[in-house]
């Protein structure tokens, strides 16, 4: 697994490193005793490594057995996994499997299936705490829906949470998905909603940690 830093964060890095040298470096100067310039550089290393960590960007290939698979679209803890009713494109019950991710988390997404991206659509809302089930339907997000290779819809929602202030989304209606390839991305704690047919086999339980574009979290029935 290769790790770089996403292209969403490179402009936000810079930004935060040119702000801390402007903070450290008169403080180097001018402040005395000595331990203040210390404490204000090394907390600005701690906050710059907590930011970069958040950018992490790593390239992964699923080495399982693609066939039907549903794999995770983020890394998180599985927050929600119920039956529910969506109405905004499929109109039916679903399987609803939910993915809370917190800011140490990798915050890139992955596809959760191959196939091909049938719609896309993005809403305006508020920024509860993505903890929150009405999050869902209540918060800024992004929906985006996959026809598998079986034939299924699977409908994926990007869901901003309180700090978050920016989902970014590159599926366009049309694309070829994958699941090794990243759908988008989400700023600043979030999380993401799978909506699955009723009658998917779920691997995986509330609680559990799912590392995305690796985790199996579902089976689609063969078509």
């Amino acid at each position: 697994m290769k790790v770089k830093i996403h292209q969403e964060g490179l402009n936000i890095l810079a930004i935060l490193l040119a702000i801390l040298l402007v903070i450290n470096f008169p403080a180097w100067l001018f402040i005395r005793p000595i331990a203040i310039p210390i404490t204000f550089s090394a907390i600005s290393g701690i906050i710059y490594l907590l930011v970069l960590n958040f950018f992490r960007s790593p390239r992964r290939n699923f080495r399982g057995n693609r066939d039907n698979v549903v794999v995770a679209s983020a890394d998180g803890k599985v927050v929600a996994l119920e039956e529910t009713f969506e109405d905004e494109y499929l109109h039916c019950r679903c399987i609803q499997l939910s993915v809370f991710m917190t800011v140490l988390n990798v915050h890139a997404n992955w596809f959760p299936v191959d196939g091909e991206v049938m719609y896309v659509a993005h809403h305006s809302g508020r920024f509860l705490s993505a903890y929150l089930p009405k999050s869902s339907t209540e918060n800024e997000r992004s929906t985006v829906v996959i026809r598998a290779l079986n034939g299924q819809n699977i409908l994926m929602r990007q869901v901003a949470g309180a700090l978050a202030r920016r989902i970014v989304t590159y599926a366009r209606p049309g694309d070829e998905a994958s699941i090794n390839d990243h759908m988008g991305f989400i700023k600043f704690g979030s999380r993401i909603d799978l909506y699955l047919p009723l009658d998917a086999e779920i691997l995986v339980k509330l609680g559990d940690k799912t590392t995305g574009g690796v985790t199996e979290v579902a089976r689609l029935k063969r078509q």
